[in-house]
């Protein structure tokens, strides 16, 4: 190795004879239709979480334009937030060898000098440092997300909010820049043409230009570039196959090796589903869910009521087959829930026939959720339901006895647990 080659900034640093505009190219196209499907299933989440109801369900600080309200997300199917936050989160989790691979096969670019040669220049290396770092922060923090470790600082909420829309403006600028290349490039290797466009061939002199993403010397390949996309291929679907069975649950749910929920309780019985927190965790104990001392509290139009748990089942039951589904991307299978509609708790203070909106707040002293706010759509659906019981059983403390909350297609965090109170009308 030549002295000048033993530095970075030297094109002859880098070895490898995989790097090339073929492989970058066909690693861009797929995030092109990866990253795209991630930020649509990722602003349908936002939808899900009825961010109109702001005050309670989104407190994201300072969004402005960027906390528009798409609409009221509704009630079926009932697997709805199940298909479309398991697709984003297990895609995500699959793109991670794509997205490695391909920032691997452009490094080198990120050593080249002059680090500007026009403004034109320093403007695109700095949107490469947004697209880079954004990307890489995405990433990080939903993986993060979904095993649960919460060690980045702040909500989760907020920080992978902005960080999608930093992200995803740069990478779209980077798509209108690098598409139609990467295209031409893929279709040259198609009709057997050399894979080098103009602007990436060597110099006369055999120092590739500014651009090139062809080493000058490679070292003899090891394996070829084939062989490396199905590797990365290969990588992605382990990924696939040990994350996929979370959201689709039956026999594949035990191959969810990499999700914390994978599995179901291993206790088993009626009870025996996924949970996010335990009651422990929440804070929630016996005295506080004990019949003599727990009561409903539901305020409206005409006034409040207070309902013991044998009031309320004195009131019409109903059931309802209804899966929990979280933005974790884990959810249960249908479970048979019975209880009170919200609808009829509503018309017990003068609110018959359409609804309102509902605030709903929980026993839980401990974490985030404490409250949630529920759409006039979502209350009138005669499936949702005030759940007493499930699958024939009484809630188990974890699964919030006395009373929860259930909702067809609502994330998760929306079926409230350990509820103490509704509001009706007053958002």
């Amino acid at each position: 190795m030549r002295d000048q080659d033993r530095l970075p900034t030297s094109p002859g640093f880098w070895r490898s004879p995989l790097r090339g505009p073929w492989f970058t190219s066909v690693l861009g196209l797929v995030l092109l239709v990866g990253v795209t499907v991630l930020f649509v299933t990722g602003l349908v989440s936002y939808a899900a979480y009825n961010p109109g109801l702001s005050r309670v369900n989104d407190t994201t600080p300072d969004k402005g334009l960027l906390g528009f309200y798409l609409f009221a997300w509704p009630t079926g199917p009932v697997w709805l937030y199940r298909l479309t936050q398991g697709v984003h989160v297990t895609l995500g989790i699959t793109l991670i060898p794509v997205l490695l691979a391909k920032l691997w096969s452009v490094v080198p670019r990120l050593f080249t000098l002059p680090p500007a040669r026009s403004v034109a220049h320093a403007l695109e290396r700095i949107s490469l440092l947004l697209l880079v770092g954004g990307g890489l922060f995405e990433f990080t923090t939903g993986v993060l997300n979904i095993q649960l470790a919460y060690v980045f600082p702040g909500s989760f909420y907020p920080l992978h909010f902005y960080g999608a829309w930093v992200f995803f403006s740069a990478f779209v600028a980077h798509a209108a820049l690098k598409t139609p290349t990467a295209l031409r490039t893929v279709r040259r290797r198609l009709r057997g043409e050399p894979e080098e466009v103009p602007e990436e061939r060597p110099e006369e002199s055999g120092v590739p230009g500014p651009g090139t993403l062809v080493a000058p010397r490679p070292d003899r390949p090891t394996v070829s570039r084939r062989g490396a996309l199905g590797l990365v291929g290969g990588g992605s679907l382990l990924l696939f196959l040990t994350t996929v069975g979370q959201s689709l649950g039956g026999p594949l749910r035990r191959t969810a090796l990499l999700a914390p929920h994978g599995t179901a309780d291993p206790n088993g019985g009626p009870n025996g589903f996924q949970i996010n927190k335990t009651a422990a965790y929440a804070g929630i104990t016996a005295a506080d869910t004990h019949e003599d001392a727990w009561r409903l509290v539901v305020t409206g139009r005409t006034g409040t009521v207070r309902l013991s748990r044998a009031r309320l089942l004195e009131l019409p039951l109903h059931s309802a087959s209804l899966p929990i589904a979280c933005v974790e991307g884990w959810s249960t299978a249908d479970q048979w829930w019975r209880g009170v509609r919200l609808r009829d708790l509503a018309a017990l203070v003068g609110h018959d026939g359409d609804p309102p909106d509902v605030l709903v707040e929980s026993l839980q002293r401990h974490g985030a959720f404490r409250r949630a706010a529920l759409r006039a759509n979502q209350v009138a659906d005669p499936r949702t339901l005030l759940a007493l019981y499930v699958n024939g059983e009484e809630l188990s403390p974890d699964h919030g006895h006395p009373a929860r909350v259930i909702v067809p297609a609502a994330p998760g965090v929306l079926n409230t647990k350990w509820v103490a109170r509704l509001t009706f009308g007053a958002l």
